[in-house]
């Protein structure tokens, strides 16, 4: 199995850092191929100007249709073309990041928004009466798995279902289903760390066991039942969810995982 892993924590030592070398070594003890991307070390842009675009850019300038122009004339930046190759190679993505201010930190947002084009990761696929593109379930990324491994500062019961924070599921479905869903990747359960700010020394060996446990499973965890798209759960085009196929008493982002 090919493992990508995006790594985005600035500091080598960090817990964060522990986490991706002890990912690499064990999947690479378990036969994985790995690659890395250790966005601070390779100094990542974060940032979508023209100049990812250079010729078919724009003015002004308009992402969407420009990065698409790019992607099809093979003439994106050279980190940006790089980074979509090795999607293409890899049979699972992990990304290795820290929740900061409920998100992934910008470093790795900005991979999201200058790797993840127009005619690469979305606006590809069949637009009719019965299909809205391939997406959700379907997509450039199809047949892929992706895992999200996250330290979070605070204890696991402020990110509970009464927690002040939300369910870290919530916090998560932006990513797990809006980034990496979206493309068409498998979604495993999130690996969460919690209380990282005061980890002691004594306390990471449990936690390095349970990421080695989860890493082992890589290949055969169940993903994240997601609806895909064009399945049958959803009017098109408005892409509402059918009535009656929510499980009594759902809501919200509940409603697009199954039963």
């Amino acid at each position: 199995m090919k493992t990508l892993i995006v790594h985005a924590h600035p500091e080598p030592k960090s817990l964060n850092g522990s986490l991706k070398d002890l990912a690499v070594s064990t999947l690479e003890d378990a036969g994985h191929e790995v690659r890395v991307s250790d966005l601070y070390a390779m100094g990542w842009k974060a940032v979508v100007d023209g100049a990812d675009y250079g010729s078919h850019a724009s003015s002004p300038l308009k992402v969407a249709a420009d990065s698409g122009r790019a992607f099809d004339a093979g003439t994106l930046t050279e980190d940006v073309r790089a980074e979509q190759e090795k999607l293409l190679w890899a049979d699972a993505v992990v990304l290795q990041f820290p929740l900061w201010w409920y998100t992934m930190p910008a470093i790795l947002k900005g991979w999201v928004d200058r790797v993840f084009t127009h005619h690469f990761a979305y606006g590809v696929g069949e637009h009719s009466d019965t299909r809205y593109g391939e997406r959700f379930g379907e997509g450039t990324l199809a047949g892929r798995r992706a895992l999200l491994s996250v330290t979070v500062g605070g204890p696991r019961s402020h990110y509970a279902a009464r927690g002040i924070n939300g369910p870290i599921d919530d916090l998560l479905f932006p990513i797990q289903h809006g980034v990496l869903y979206y493309p068409g990747l498998d979604v495993l359960p999130p690996f969460v760390v919690y209380g990282a700010d005061r980890m002691t020394a004594e306390e990471y060996p449990a936690v390095a066991e349970a990421w080695t446990q989860r890493l082992l499973t890589l290949e055969s965890a169940e993903p994240i039942p997601f609806r895909r798209q064009n399945f049958g759960d959803y009017e098109i085009p408005s892409l509402s969810l059918k009535e009656g196929r929510e499980a009594a008493g759902r809501t919200g982002f509940g409603l697009h995982v199954r039963a």
